[in-house]
């Protein structure tokens, strides 16, 4: 069976993310779905003084080795003033120092959503142009706007944005069993 990794760029216990990227995975038929929290992985901040010292935590190599270890990811990133939220940053950060490649050229379901109205849009775009150089497989994007008035436990609420993902999660479905 193949297995995807679906997680949030965040470390809000009540994370829009996380409920994005583990809603979309259970999307994907015939797979088994690992959902990561990045609070599981707790890391001290990234500097090349800190790296120095105390060389490169376990935590970023238990996360490399669950992204190396999948057939394909599902990562929905959370937007703080227009970038990466920081716990993102860091972890990004150290497992780049193990691995250049960090993604494994695995396929790669790349989404965001925020309360607002272009759900992310900035934050997906940044990651669109600087994954790819560290082995990035981006085969379907996503960004799903005013997350309060578009999901529910159910999914999707409106039928386009519902149609979207569900065309992205077949993509993803396809380079994976392909």
């Amino acid at each position: 069976m193949k297995t995807i990794i679906a997680f949030a760029g965040s470390d809000s216990k009540t994370s829009i993310n996380k409920k994005l990227a583990a809603y979309a995975a259970s999307l994907v038929a015939d797979a088994e779905v690992k959902v990561l929290d990045l609070n599981d992985y707790e890391l001290p901040l990234y500097g090349i003084d800190k790296e120095s010292e105390i060389g490169i935590p376990e935590n970023a190599h238990k996360f490399l080795k669950e992204i190396q270890n999948s057939d394909g990811i599902v990562l929905s990133l959370a937007e703080h003033n227009g970038a990466y939220a920081a716990v993102f940053k860091n972890i990004f950060d150290w497992m780049s120092r193990i691995d250049g490649k960090l993604w494994s050229d695995k396929p790669m379901l790349l989404m965001a959503t925020s309360p607002g109205g272009r759900g992310g849009q900035t934050v997906l775009d940044i990651a669109k142009g600087r994954f790819p150089y560290m082995g990035g497989n981006i085969v379907a994007d996503f960004s799903l706007p005013s997350f309060g008035d578009n999901f529910s436990e159910n999914g999707i609420k409106d039928a386009a944005l519902a149609e979207k993902l569900a065309e992205a999660t077949f993509v993803l479905s396809k380079a994976i069993f392909e």
